[in-house]
């Protein structure tokens, strides 16, 4: 069994919507939050005493968006497909973690995650600037597809929309990017989406 340390209310979603979609078993070791995101203790098992962190057996990963490969590689197709379209949940995944997610943690932490007093507008809205401009790169790439390989949900459909779930939950402006708007509905509603979030929301 898969053991996912982390809570729902932190990167670990990520992971426990992996292990939804991919339909194997897992249980939520959970390790929460001090104020000011300290961890409330430490995490042995990840160097960077960070979460998520995963166990599959003897296998110890971290880094959410590497576990999810991993969840997803033991799943395989279509959640990880093979040959090129495995290439491409590669380049997905990683433009979330180079591109989207730092940009998209800029515009959240102050615009709602911060208490009010620690927000900085000009960050807001510097991270909102950026995170738009790759909106637009993603908006031109499902003008004429349902998905990111396709029309099948896959792996990089899940590592970048949990990304962009932050943004999408709390009500960012999308009206520019109506494919963006239309390709996280559809992947942020999916039932295992839903069973993940439902942890998280609930």
């Amino acid at each position: 069994m898969l053991k996912i340390h982390g809570i729902p209310r932190s990167r670990a979603f990520r992971c426990i919507w992996a292990a939804e979609e991919a339909g194997l078993p897992y249980e939520v070791v959970p390790i929460g939050f001090l104020p000011g995101f300290k961890l409330e203790r430490a995490v042995a098992i990840n160097p960077n005493n960070k979460i998520p962190a995963l166990e599959d057996g003897d296998l110890v990963l971290f880094e959410s968006l590497a576990i999810n490969l991993h969840i997803a590689g033991k799943a395989g197709a279509p959640l990880m497909p093979a040959g090129d379209d495995a290439s491409r949940v590669m380049q997905w995944t990683l433009w979330t973690a180079t591109e989207v997610e730092a940009t998209t943690m800029r515009w959240a932490y102050n615009t709602y995650l911060k208490p009010e007093g620690e927000r900085v507008a000009s960050e807001a809205a510097a991270g909102k600037e950026a995170l738009d401009l790759r909106l637009a790169v993603l908006d031109s790439v499902l003008a004429d597809r349902a998905f990111l390989l396709g029309d099948t949900f896959t792996v990089a459909d899940l590592n970048l929309s949990c990304v962009l779930y932050a943004p999408w939950m709390n009500k960012y402006d999308l009206a520019r990017f109506p494919k963006v708007k239309a390709w996280l509905d559809a992947c942020l509603t999916r039932p295992a989406a839903l069973r993940a979030r439902q942890q998280r929301e609930g």
